[in-house]
């Protein structure tokens, strides 16, 4: 690779380059279709990703700010992209056969950097490190950690936000998410988390401190400090509610006050921010004034007179730009291939009756049913008829097919949705049940909404295997897919209550005297 110091000549990129190079970019959309669709529809649908169509904008705003740099490089490209290419395909083929979108986001990246690494080589890899880097902050987080980190941080918000009322000298009981104001209770739901604030906060903040021409530790210091900014500022929006509330009634709680509400702490956050870039260049030797503080520099112009030569496209790239064309093709044949019909019952069919317990059917409704978008399934109340007072509910998702994203949801990520916060998850060993000549294995869960708690068993029911890690499943999924073209599946649920006063260790007594009771009667509706 040749960096030119000289100003006479500059190279640019020939018509055949930026025919290749558009014939690369075209494939990576056939490649990745379903991912992008997933990804337009999380930032058309969560306010937290909504930020998402802007990073690629300004990733590309960032390459063509380092042209003048560029035009300096003759490209070589480098092996090492291939290698990086084939990892991020091997990537996408293990999210897309195990159902993981976050994987497969995850792989782009993976396979953009490739490309890069690949076309320009080393040197000129340097002026798109970080713009290959911010493109990070488009992908959402995986559901499990998303729903983890809002749990804890609707814990932290409403601890902070009751400080805060109660400066105002407002007596206050908080219960978990609850906060009683005493006349009115408000709940801190997952949309007041603060993470509809903290990505976008968190990319923005990136962005100045790669554009704030200061030390290292302060550009570090500038994006970490979008978290506490986030987390305080939000909880005090939540206190400021409840002092409305208290005053003046649930609507200030509501509808267009609440949303206002939150722009204006988002703007205060950005304002905090700036206030701390500004902080942050008056400390030290290297002090620089507001007006340079915002500036943002511009590539230098092409110098007058300048000899313009042409590279040729590296092998590198060609090579890069191949394996995307066989993937292209390779995994469309593989993951269009049809699945085997499976011998089943179907669960409209399953027992009401097992042993002690009677069984009452219910149904899912429609919108539900649309987003779960499961085959065949079964939702049943039973009553242990010795003991009217034992009651589990029991559940079960059964998949055809779990491909291009249509696989059983965890209850570990869809329970704080409805608002349940999760007091403990462990793996369980349930007393003399067994599955397969072994000690059945389930996730234990103990929820709780207010006063309501709850026990839960459940498990993953796939291909022959009872499963408890999740991570196992998307393997099996993976694997299942490439050697034995099956993807079918199913999702078992127990829930019981856990009354006021009684020890949960009675919840899971009776769970298992269900379990005992079911026997292997699901082998018959859940091809082994």
């Amino acid at each position: 690779m040749q960096l030119n110091n000289s100003n006479n000549i500059v190279w640019r990129n020939n018509s055949i380059g930026w025919v290749l190079f558009s014939a690369v970019f075209l494939l990576l959309g056939i490649l990745y279709y379903d991912g992008l669709s997933e990804l337009f529809y999380l930032w058309n649908t969560r306010e937290e990703y909504s930020h998402g169509y802007l990073i690629p904008v300004i990733s590309t705003l960032l390459i063509w700010q380092q042209k003048d740099k560029f035009e300096q490089i003759e490209f070589n490209g480098s092996w090492l992209g291939v290698v990086i290419v084939l990892l991020g395909i091997f990537t996408y083929l293990l999210g897309d056969l195990s159902t993981l979108f976050v994987i497969v986001h995850y792989s782009l990246l993976v396979v953009l950097t490739g490309l890069a690494l690949s076309l320009t080589g080393y040197r000129g890899f340097v002026f798109l490190l970080v713009p290959l880097i911010y493109l990070a902050f488009m992908v959402p987080l995986p559901p499990f950690l998303y729903n983890n980190l809002s749990a804890k941080l609707q814990l932290i918000s409403s601890e902070l936000g009751v400080t805060v009322i109660r400066w105002f000298g407002i007596s206050v009981f908080l219960e978990g998410n609850v906060i009683d104001l005493g006349t009115y209770k408000l709940q801190v739901v997952e949309a007041c988390s603060g993470l509809r604030y903290l990505f976008p906060l968190m990319s923005i903040a990136f962005l100045c401190a790669y554009l704030f021409k200061q030390s290292m530790w302060k550009r570090v210091v500038l994006f970490l400090s979008s978290i506490p900014i986030t987390v305080l500022m939000n909880s005090f929006r939540i206190g400021v509610i409840g002092v409305l509330v208290n005053n003046w009634g649930t609507g200030m709680a509501e509808g267009f006050l609440h949303d206002f509400e939150g722009w204006i702490v988002f703007m205060a956050c950005l304002l905090v921010l700036f206030v701390e870039m500004w902080l942050l260049s008056k400390i030290g030797r290297q002090k620089i004034s507001v007006s340079e503080l915002f500036t943002i520099e511009m590539p230098s112009p092409t110098p007058e007179g300048a000899t313009v030569r042409y590279r040729t496209v590296p092998k590198t790239f060609i090579v890069s730009g191949a394996i995307l064309l066989f993937s292209a093709i390779g995994t469309q044949w593989l993951t269009e291939r049809v699945e085997a019909k499976l011998e089943r019952k179907s669960l409209v069919n399953f027992p009401v009756t097992i042993n002690d317990w009677q069984g009452k059917p219910s149904r899912i409704d429609k919108i539900y049913l649309l987003s779960l978008d499961l085959s065949d399934y079964i939702i049943s109340d039973y009553v242990n008829s010795q003991d009217n007072k034992q009651r589990v509910n029991f559940y079960v998702a059964y998949y055809d097919s779990q491909r291009k994203g249509e696989s059983a949801h965890s209850p570990r990520s869809c329970i704080p949705g409805g608002g349940w916060v999760i007091q403990n998850l462990a793996s369980h060993t349930v007393d003399n049940v067994f599955r397969k000549g072994k000690p059945m294995q389930v996730n234990r869960l103990q929820i709780q909404k207010g006063e309501n708690k709850q026990l839960v068993y459940y498990w993953f029911q796939q291909r022959g295997r009872v499963i408890n890690n999740e991570y196992m499943v998307k393997w099996y999924l993976f694997w299942d897919s490439l050697t034995r073209n099956r993807t079918d599946g199913a999702l078992v649920r127990l829930t019981t209550q856990i009354p006021p006063g009684v020890d949960v260790a009675e919840g899971d007594r009776r769970l298992t005297s269900f379990l005992k009771s079911m026997g292997n009667t699901l082998d018959d509706f859940i091809p082994g």
